[in-house]
């Protein structure tokens, strides 16, 4: 990365595969920065010995992985929330479409090493029934997006639970505040007019395909 790229504004969302681009990046980015992050902060001092482990490696991909569907979710309502703000009364086709796409994110991983398949394919199907779920109730507020997930999520930690102490607040407030970022950035840089029309599109043709 060259130094000034850090200045660099980052290029609009317009389609739905930049906004699914977007949705694999910061799920991934939710998930994953928790699981380093905390770690180092527990083992402290001993932090360099605990990352040179081959057997906390497994446990942290085994971690990331279990939780990358919990990521899919909120990032998913992030997504959610911002574009049936900006939606006609026919949201519900629109919905079924960004559902789609979120699983098609999920779709594009292998089941990871870290995981057999039947465990793979259940959190796809978890996936989908929490992401169906969103569409009965409406738009939360962004800090309340974590508030199913955030103990599922601290329990997937890869700390022995003796080891962890009094912390889950710790995360959940860590969910709420990346979430909240995220939430702005995506408001900041994604056409949702034009994401929504491509999302109408995508329903139309889906819907004419099973007539």
């Amino acid at each position: 990365m060259a130094l000034f790229d850090i200045f660099r504004r980052r290029d609009p969302i317009r389609d739905t595969g930049e906004l699914a681009d977007f949705i694999d990046q910061n799920s991934a980015f939710l998930v994953q920065k928790a699981i380093y992050e905390y770690s180092r902060a527990r083992a402290g001092h001993y932090s360099k010995v605990l990352f040179a482990e081959p057997e906390f490696h497994k446990a942290v991909e085994h971690s990331r992985w279990r939780s990358y569907p919990l990521g899919l979710a909120m990032v998913g309502e992030v997504a959610e929330g911002v574009l049936r703000s900006h939606s006609s009364d026919d949201w519900r086709r629109e919905f079924d479409a960004l559902v789609a796409i979120v699983l098609s994110v999920f779709d594009r991983y292998p089941v990871p090493d870290s995981l057999r398949e039947p465990l793979w394919r259940k959190l796809r199907i978890d996936l989908e029934r929490r992401l169906q779920l969103i569409g009965l109730h409406p738009p939360k507020r962004v800090i309340d997006i974590p508030e199913p997930f955030a103990k599922l999520y601290f329990d997937l930690l890869p700390i022995h639970e003796k080891l962890r102490g009094p912390d889950y607040p710790t995360t959940h407030n860590y969910l709420k505040v990346t979430l909240c970022n995220i939430h702005d950035e995506l408001t900041r840089r994604m056409d949702a007019n034009a994401v929504l029309s491509l999302l109408a599109t995508r329903a139309n043709s889906e819907q004419a395909g099973v007539e």
